[in-house]
């Protein structure tokens, strides 16, 4: 199925939408490098902005100080999280294992 059509007004309006989201994402893994935040408010904010619902575990993980993509597909596979898992569609299982393995600093 085609995507839509969008008047040039529309389209304008959703690569703002589009260039903003990834805006809000890269602010947020640059914060995760620098300890700025931690996964729980990470975890947090996820709950009520949609950008950050939308990113990718993987991605979050990669972020973490010590870690990289390998260290983090790693521990999602340790954890049964699915490497394409966002982090709205985590479990309550699963963020509570992600916020115990950072927690005691392994």
């Amino acid at each position: 199925m085609p995507l839509p059509e969008l008047d040039p007004e529309a389209r304008s309006a959703a690569l703002a939408k589009a260039a903003q989201a990834r805006r809000i994402r890269a602010e947020l893994k640059q914060m995760l490098k620098a300890g700025e935040v931690s996964l729980a408010d990470v975890l947090d904010r996820a709950d009520s902005v949609d950008a950050l619902a939308k990113m990718k575990v993987i991605d979050v993980l990669g972020a973490m100080p010590a870690y990289g993509p390998v260290k983090a597909r790693r521990l999602m596979e340790e954890l049964g999280i699915a490497q394409s898992r966002r982090l709205r569609g985590l479990g309550p299982r699963q963020r509570e294992a992600l916020l115990a393995t950072f927690d005691t600093g392994s």
